[in-house]
């Protein structure tokens, strides 16, 4: 997969500026694997009508969250991401936005400073994954 295609595909609509209605929809269909608007209706999960969810469906598969097919005269829709790559992928943009600003050094330290707080380990693993990115790039050189 060309990480910087999906980015630049996806940067504008990354998990955390979708509407609460949008997580809703994307969850339901995450869980249904693949579903029409009726379908999703049908779960009972969400209480909106019928059109609601239908303008809501259209308006991920327009961000790129969805594919879908006809179904006659409906669509059936399915996500292009699994939740952990639709999180990976807003989590690198946010670090890329981060760290291309001038004060790429001061986000590094509170990112050091809350790993941390978090856990001990996790500073551990932290250096463990400089270390690793450390010898890829001496063996691309």
């Amino acid at each position: 997969m060309d990480m910087d295609k999906v980015l630049s595909s996806f940067e504008a609509h990354p998990r955390a500026n979708l509407g609460p209605l949008e997580r809703q929809v994307l969850d339901v269909v995450w869980a249904l694997g693949t579903a029409t608007v009726r379908e999703v209706v049908r779960d009972g999960k969400l209480w909106q009508t019928y059109t609601t969810i239908m303008t809501t469906m259209h308006r991920l598969f327009k961000k790129g969250l969805f594919n879908r097919v006809p179904e006659g005269r409906a669509f059936r829709y399915c996500p292009r991401y699994r939740p952990e790559e639709l999180e990976r992928i807003a989590a690198e943009e946010s670090i890329r936005q981060l760290l291309s600003s001038q004060n790429a050094s001061l986000h590094l330290s509170y990112l050091v400073e809350a790993a941390g707080t978090q856990d001990e380990r996790l500073l551990d693993e932290l250096e463990a994954l400089v270390e690793r990115q450390r010898a890829e790039l001496r063996k691309g050189h």
